[in-house]
């Protein structure tokens, strides 16, 4: 594959991107894209919106091909624009309820979507566009997680932005049962106060407060260094409703903690069936039944959860794939839409 410009497009987290950037970066001339903005009282939101446009046109015509990161604001433009260059776009999970009816998928070449699920989700409100999705799930860095399996102590943790989908609310009246039953068990709740949802946050404390958790459930707020605090976690819960395909029980697997999911759409992408649950029931049975194996038998639970993190969900991998994919798109850009150089 010869040496192409690629540009990058995205404006929100960069914490999917750190390694597929650097490793595109290594082969290929990159350049990211910059919104320019102005601060004229009388006509700043049409002035913007005319920079974006512009500066996006002009951002697509000097590369060969770009990569949007997220399938959001920045892709809904840049799909109504004279095509330029190859598109490659990622649709992570919150773009196909936000997004997704704005943009122009005809003008993008390639679809990187997170999971069979999230397939069968965009295919079911947007049919006839299955040659150009590719299904490649996020990934960690095997590096950053290294595996330090622990003996059991009871620490149950979750790791999530506080809001509403992700259900810790019901995560800890879960748990408020277990705790009655076994005195070992603590709660560990990692993750900061999400923007526009401090009811939600208000309503979790003062739930702790109501039923007397204090010395049983810890609030981490935000956590900078996840590959310390998994150290501290035996078994890891993923009980949001609907996810993409989530990283902290990824990074969970991979630093040696069982992990157990609410069923959400996808999830047994992530986890064996017997991991799954539904209700608080078999959430119940499926902790009693791990705490209950020998030492032995829950060392071998934790190694096959590193293991499916290595077979699936390795960083190095994936930015394998999603590289050749941007390249491809690069290659085959018409010579009708090269610009002169």
């Amino acid at each position: 594959m010869g040496i192409m410009k690629i540009g990058i497009a995205t404006e929100e987290t960069w914490s999917f991107l750190h390694e597929i950037y650097d490793d595109l970066k290594v082969r290929h001339p990159t350049d990211l894209f910059q919104r320019r903005v102005t601060s004229l009282p009388a006509f700043n939101v049409r002035a913007n919106r005319w920079l974006l446009q512009r500066d996006l046109a002009q951002f697509l015509g000097s590369n060969d091909v770009v990569f949007f990161e997220w399938a959001s604001e920045l892709l809904a433009v840049a799909s109504r624009l004279p095509k330029r260059c190859g598109i490659v776009a990622r649709l992570h999970r919150y773009e196909l309820y936000q997004w997704a009816d704005r943009i122009n998928w005809d003008a993008v070449d390639t679809i990187i979507l997170v999971s069979q699920a999230k397939r069968r989700e965009f295919l079911g409100r947007f049919p006839g566009l299955e040659a150009k999705i590719a299904v490649i799930p996020e990934a960690i860095s095997l590096a950053r997680f290294p595996y330090r399996p622990q003996p059991w102590r009871g620490q149950i943790g979750t790791l999530c932005h506080l809001k509403p989908r992700k259900r810790v609310y019901e995560l800890v009246l879960a748990f408020h049962e277990l705790a009655q039953e076994r005195s070992e068990l603590h709660l560990h709740i990692g993750g900061g106060r999400a923007a526009g949802f401090d009811e939600y946050y208000l309503a979790l404390l003062n739930l702790i407060d109501k039923l007397k958790l204090h010395d049983r459930v810890t609030l981490h707020g935000a956590v900078s260094q996840p590959e310390s605090w998994y150290s501290q976690i035996d078994l890891f819960i993923s009980n949001g409703y609907s996810e993409g395909l989530q990283v902290a029980p990824m990074e969970a697997m991979a630093s040696g903690c069982y992990t157990l999911s609410h069923f959400w759409d996808g999830a047994e992408e992530l986890l064996p069936r017997e991991q799954l649950y539904y209700g608080d029931c078999e959430l119940r049975q499926r902790l009693l039944d791990y705490a209950a194996l020998s030492p032995a038998q829950q060392a071998q639970r934790q190694a096959a959860m590193r293991q499916i993190v290595s077979d699936n969900f390795d960083i190095n991998q994936t930015k394998v794939q999603i590289r050749r994919l941007i390249e491809a798109a690069g290659a085959a850009k018409q010579p009708a839409q090269r610009r002169p150089r």
